[in-house]
């Protein structure tokens, strides 16, 4: 597996690192760390970060909120996380962009695809942010969106598993990991790897989807090595 663009899907959990909420600046640090060494090796990166650190619209809406209010406060929550991520960027000398999928300029530019691939093949990171920019999606559909739009080889889909399993591993001593698996067999097997819309999207599209764990140091490096520490999902 070698890849010259990537989509790199962040867990906004993951950013939360130890704290429990917001933004662990170690973890985020980390994360920059690892983005600039990719850079390094000439892949270009585009990203989407969820915003469950901060507010996810859908446990909102079990408290009450309203469901397209509290998805646009999880959209807002990304566009946090995305200026978090270009500003460790920023100060490790790697050149970033912040696009959002709704307007609100000067905060973020106005995501454009070609625009976005033009950044990209300059060398410039691309951290795309607001979801798909409407509610009842996930980020997890908006990276898939997003993938497919950048014309990525790969969505790497960065998470606290070190890839698919045959149950969850947190809860079953038990499950064992794939190398690959195809996406026909994560519906059959009712696998969650990402929700159906972002899967099928995916799956209909081509993208391949590369499931890791960003939160071990160095392993970003190694997906990009072609070391097989994941799960490789495709058609």
């Amino acid at each position: 597996m070698k890849f010259k663009r990537i989509l790199l899907k962040l867990s906004g959990e993951s950013l939360q690192g130890n704290q429990g909420y917001g933004i662990d600046v170690d973890r985020l640090n980390d994360y920059a760390e690892q983005i600039k060494q990719a850079c390094e090796k000439g892949v270009q990166v585009g990203i989407v970060i969820g915003g469950g650190n901060i507010f996810r619209g859908l446990s909102g809406a079990g408290k009450g909120f309203d469901r397209v209010k509290g998805d646009q406060m999880g959209m807002c929550a990304t566009v946090i996380n995305s200026l978090a991520l270009s500003s460790a960027l920023g100060a490790k000398g790697v050149k970033s962009r912040v696009m959002t999928a709704i307007r609100m300029e000067p905060v973020g530019e106005f995501y454009n695809k070609w625009n976005a691939i033009e950044a990209l093949e300059r060398g410039e990171v691309v951290i795309m942010s607001g979801g798909t920019g409407n509610p009842y999606f996930t980020t997890d559909t908006g990276s898939s969106l997003r993938g497919i739009e950048i014309e990525a080889d790969v969505m790497l889909k960065g998470t606290r598993v070190d890839g698919v399993y045959t149950a969850d591993p947190e809860k079953d001593p038990t499950a064992t990991k794939f190398s690959e698996i195809t996406y026909d067999e994560i519906y059959n097997r009712g696998l969650k790897v990402m929700d159906l819309t972002a899967t099928t999207m995916c799956k209909e599209n081509g993208l391949p989807i590369y499931v890791f764990n960003m939160d071990v140091y160095g392993n970003l490096l190694k997906v990009l090595d072609g070391e097989p520490i994941g799960t490789l999902v495709h058609n």
